[in-house]
């Protein structure tokens, strides 16, 4: 190795253990006050799951959406909802078949200084996805996380 690549290397940036925990404490806090039960699940930016929770009372299959919704939007940077209309186009449509792909709201990557440290997916909003994507969103924002665009 050179020298000129090591200095183009530079250390992964990561979610603490701590910033997952604050994150599921924030949208379990949040679906609370909008009045429904939830499953959180937070990744590393390589879509790995760091920490999760699910309410009592909340379907298990919850779990495992949560936990799909925080992968996709880890893996793509993007909200799982903005993949509603990505998947409209007949080009993009085939990836529909994939098992992890959720196109629905309740996934948002965890952006911090501009780049992607993980991703947040929860699942379990009774009222509809409104409230799978309101919930995360209070809850970035509470912990001073960026918010995507979209």
């Amino acid at each position: 190795m050179n020298t000129d690549t090591l200095e183009k290397m530079s250390a992964a940036s990561l979610v603490t253990q701590a910033a997952a925990g604050a994150l599921i404490a924030a949208v379990q806090t949040a679906a609370a006050r909008i009045g429904f039960a939830t499953a959180v699940a937070v990744t590393d930016p390589g879509g790995h799951l760091k920490a999760f929770d699910r309410a009592d009372g909340v379907p298990f299959p919850a779990a495992e959406v949560a936990v799909d919704k925080a992968w996709i939007a880890a893996s793509f940077h993007i909200p799982t909802h903005v993949w509603n209309d990505y998947l409209a186009d007949p080009r993009v449509a085939p990836l529909t078949g994939h098992p992890r792909l959720m196109a629905v709201g309740g996934g948002y990557p965890i952006i911090d200084s501009g780049r992607c440290v993980g991703g947040l997916g929860i699942s379990g909003g009774g009222g509809g996805y409104e409230q799978d994507q309101q919930a995360p969103v209070e809850a970035l924002a509470a912990l001073g996380f960026e918010l995507p665009a979209r």
